[in-house]
């Protein structure tokens, strides 16, 4: 592995090999190491693409066809003349070293308000910095679960050679204490196989996971409301709406998932479960740059921007049809409402592309056509009701 300073000083491909889909005119070296390629593409960009790609590859870059505009001094009169040219733009691909302070930040942070969620949960008051502990059962559940998911991203993603970050948490001081994780792909998709790969494994990561998680909570003793909660003048309900698959694993158990006593709720653990299951089946969602948008892609090709055309449609459905015939509050339709505006946005942006677009394999699409299933039964369509009193 090249260090940073090896990386800004290594040489690109030569302009004869470029051709000829690529007329090159003129070669720069940037002070952070870009090499910029000024000339005239032959043929299209997806074609471009698929003909420089390997080649820059190769000597360690990642390649883009951008529009450049410099400003060079003429050299009669010394005013600075703006010029636009075409050129493909390399960066030196840098696999990051030393400590991810961001990520570090973000996880600690995260900890925390995750950490104060549970105690939430566990109805244990926070009067100091060791009370926080309390919650910790909570807080490992969820956020274990969002870093197998995450982790999963991480591990193809390098199995494919394919830059990317490790995880960031995103710290949010609610009753849940998170809004998930991400990691932030920074090199180009190869191809389908590539993309179907990193696309499948955080899904399937994360429902081992929170499966887990779920199997454990179950055995784990139910949480004791104290009277003064119950007797409370703001008394809020929180009611969960489980998904088949928790309702399945409660069965298959012989665990409860709710009391006939109103003093008695799941232990929370179980709530890390839901969370963990309720963010594969967002993250499934067939749209965009979700990870179900991904696998799509990579299933059917350019046919799955239709598929992704019809997401928001079906959830604004869903809203509808909750609105008119469901006789809940108005938490699921907001919240299947605020998805719907998101997916509308993903299918805007559009998905990933592959640099090649060769089949995946019926192996990977039985994975695929599994995995999705397995995303249906993460699904409730009233996942959770807050009733105040």
């Amino acid at each position: 592995m090249d260090s940073p300073h090896r990386s800004s000083t290594r040489a690109g491909p030569s302009p004869e090999s470029l051709s000829p889909a690529f007329q090159t005119t003129e070669i720069k070296r940037t002070e952070d190491g870009q090499l910029i390629y000024y000339g005239y593409p032959q043929t299209g960009i997806r074609r471009l693409e698929r003909e420089v790609w390997p080649l820059f590859r190769e000597h360690g870059y990642e390649v883009r066809l951008d529009t450049v505009r410099d400003s060079e001094p003429d050299p009669i009169t010394g005013v600075k003349i703006s010029e636009t040219r075409r050129a493909l733009v390399a960066e030196p691909r840098r696999f990051r070293r030393g400590i991810p302070w961001t990520n570090l930040v973000m996880f600690v942070a995260t900890v925390l308000t995750t950490l104060y969620a549970g105690t939430i949960w566990y109805y244990q008051p926070v009067e100091g910095p060791l009370d926080l502990l309390a919650g910790w059962p909570f807080a490992a559940a969820v956020l274990g679960v969002l870093a197998v998911h995450e982790l999963g991203h991480y591990a193809l993603s390098r199995y494919h050679n394919v830059d990317a970050s490790l995880p960031y948490f995103i710290p949010v001081p609610s009753f849940i204490g998170t809004f998930g994780a991400l990691i932030s792909i920074r090199g180009r998709i190869p191809n389908r196989k590539a993309l179907f790969d990193i696309g499948v494994a955080g899904p399937l990561a994360g429902l081992a996971a929170a499966i887990v998680v779920a199997v454990i909570g179950l055995h784990l003793d139910p949480v004791q409301v104290p009277l003064e909660e119950l007797q409370g003048e703001e008394l809020i309900t929180i009611e969960l709406g489980y998904p088949p698959l928790l309702q399945f694993l409660a069965w298959i158990t012989g665990q409860p998932l709710t009391y006939e006593s109103p003093e008695l709720v799941a232990n929370p653990v179980i709530f890390g479960a839901w969370v963990g299951l309720f963010v594969t089946f967002l993250n499934l969602l067939p749209v965009g740059q979700l990870d179900g948008g991904h696998m799509v892609r990579s299933m059917l090709g350019e046919r799955a921007e239709t598929v992704s055309s019809l997401v928001p449609a079906a959830l604004f459905g869903l809203v509808a049809y909750l609105l008119l015939f469901a006789d809940v509050s108005y938490n699921a339709p907001v919240l299947w409402g605020f998805w719907g505006l998101v997916t509308i946005v993903l299918a805007y942006v559009g998905p990933v592309t592959p640099i090649f677009e060769e089949q995946i394999g019926p192996a990977r699409l039985v994975v695929g056509i599994f995995t999705f299933a397995l995303g249906v039964l993460c699904f409730t369509p009233v996942p959770i009701e807050i009733i105040g009193v």
